[in-house]
């Protein structure tokens, strides 16, 4: 067994006996890591959502939603939480004050665009559940994530308040011209070998020819795995925090 596979298993165990105790408590709101399904066009998708410990109804929370890399599809639903930004949360759990959803795209050979709706049913049952902040609901995801952090987020504004792909890559001419008014914060190693940081610096620069502004943070001497150092050292969910959706691109309610 690989490394990188034993530190999947081992995490996935520690969260589902998460989940389990944090429903233990009689009339409670259960907390923690959650798992959910949901049927989306005859396809059924198994996906996990975070609860904070101190969630009540009394106030409206902030959404993250995850898109995870190639090494986590699969259809048990729970790998996608072993890498990125579920073991910074569970790390750091008090720096992460947001309702997370983390979807689990079925194939590598897929892109996330290609479940685009699964996502979005993801968040309207998660509206529906729990007491939701509407203008502030975030998208972010690394590698394969990080490409359906941009494509997804370019194509749907009135969703997100702010996005924060992680050495993503796509289409600049596709990209740029959606994200004219969405705050981006985008990641990248400086050596990564699998996806090259140009792919984020000629992203940012389409966006940036379209009207937009992107903040670009990229890291000497780092390789594919920026996300380590984006989720757990950087300040980024302070940023998300600082953002809201505007007015201007609210969608019907």
């Amino acid at each position: 067994m690989s490394h990188r596979v034993a530190r999947i298993t081992a995490l996935t165990g520690a969260i589902a006996a998460m989940a389990s105790f944090a429903e233990l408590a009689e009339g409670a709101t259960p907390t923690g890591m959650l798992f959910r399904t949901i049927k989306v066009s005859s396809r059924e998708y198994r996906y996990a959502i975070y609860v904070p410990r101190d969630y009540s109804r009394s106030k409206e929370w902030p959404v993250i939603v995850f898109l995870h890399g190639m090494g986590e599809c699969g259809i048990e639903g729970s790998r996608q939480l072993a890498v990125g930004l579920g073991p910074a949360l569970l790390l750091a759990p008090d720096r992460w004050p947001f309702l997370v959803v983390f979807p689990q795209k079925p194939s590598p050979r897929d892109r996330w665009d290609a479940h685009e709706g699964a996502i979005m049913a993801m968040l309207t049952r998660l509206r529906r559940d729990y007491r939701v902040d509407r203008d502030r609901v975030y998208l972010t995801g690394i590698s394969q994530g990080g490409n359906g952090t941009w494509v997804i987020g370019s194509r749907r504004p009135e969703i997100w308040a702010a996005i924060a792909p992680i050495c993503g890559y796509g289409d600049p001419a596709a990209i740029g011209p959606g994200l004219t008014n969405v705050p981006v914060w985008a990641f990248h190693g400086e050596a990564d070998p699998v996806v090259p940081a140009s792919q984020t610096r000629d992203i940012a620069a389409s966006v940036e020819q379209n009207g937009g502004s992107v903040k670009v943070t990229i890291f000497p001497g780092v390789d594919h795995n920026s996300w380590d150092r984006a989720y757990r050292d950087e300040r980024l969910y302070e940023w998300l925090l600082q953002h809201r959706l505007p007015e201007r691109r609210r969608p019907a309610r």
